[in-house]
């Protein structure tokens, strides 16, 4: 059985359809860790989610912020969408509720005990180890799929807590953990949260870190496989593997085996959908 972990897709399906032709796959018996951003900004959102839909047990997929986009806009804060985004075509798709309430039941973190790898979108705040990452997870997953979840939608966005305090409660608490685990790219020293900063994690804004060097990061020790960061691309270091090499803009779309020692990165080459900026 092979494991891989494949970076954003962001609606690129001829692109995930090629690779996971390059890699072999087999859904009886290999299994595919989707790193989130299922959907958005690329020409066939829709398809893609089927796809990924249809694999049933043979694929695991965490939420990423465009995924989670896409849930708040069926559930009824449509503030932030866009009319001519490609994720109308989800919405008035004939499946549309079932594929939406499959997403909605997806986790925000994965963690495989005996592979010793977590799947996350984004980043972990450096106050986290990973057992308080793993119970924030599940507080935030029942809230997505509690009977007020459309409450916590017209909530969800905002940048604002944006320092870890154990006891947040409710809306703020919420908020933050969605902001970590989906959103997180830059932090200062204390764990403060920039989401202005998008650039290169090798030329960081003055007093702020890449998550994954943040300074005492609790989780150092544990292996972690994020997307999210097309602009840092496919990136090994810090106990940590960065997998979204931007397919979306002409980069590369990347399978990350897992079950082999040591990890090992395959790439396609990707049209592009987006040139950056749009």
């Amino acid at each position: 059985m092979a494991i891989y972990a494949i970076g954003d897709i962001q609606g690129c399906f001829d692109s995930l359809l090629k690779l996971v032709d390059h890699i072999a796959f087999n859904p009886v018996t290999d299994k595919l860790w989707f790193v989130g951003d299922l959907v958005n900004r690329g020409p066939k959102s829709l398809q893609t989610l089927r796809y990924v839909k249809s694999l049933g047990s043979s694929a695991i997929t965490v939420l990423g912020n465009h995924d989670l986009h896409l849930l708040a806009a069926a559930y009824g804060n449509d503030k932030h969408f866009k009319a001519d985004s490609d994720l109308i075509n989800i919405l008035k798709a004939d499946d549309r509720d079932e594929l939406v309430d499959w997403l909605r039941w997806r986790p925000v973190l994965h963690h495989d005990a005996e592979l010793n790898v977590t799947l996350i979108h984004a980043g972990l705040p450096p106050q986290w180890d990973l057992d308080t990452a793993k119970a924030c997870a599940i507080e935030l997953e029942t809230a997505l799929r509690g009977k007020n979840h459309r409450d916590y939608f017209k909530h969800m966005y905002g940048n604002q807590p944006d320092l870890w305090r154990a006891n947040f409660k409710g809306i703020e608490r919420l908020r933050f953990i969605t902001n970590c685990l989906t959103r997180m790219r830059f932090c200062d020293a204390n764990g403060r949260l920039d989401h202005k900063a998008k650039g290169k994690a090798e030329s960081p804004p003055k007093g702020l870190f890449p998550w994954y060097a943040a300074p005492n990061r609790k989780t150092v020790g544990d292996r972690i496989v994020f997307g999210h960061w097309s602009t840092l691309g496919y990136y090994e270091g810090n106990n940590v593997y960065a997998i979204d090499s931007g397919c979306l803009w002409g980069g590369r779309l990347t399978a990350l085996r897992l079950d082999t020692a040591p990890f090992t990165p395959i790439h396609i080459d990707c049209p592009g959908a987006r040139k950056p900026g749009e």
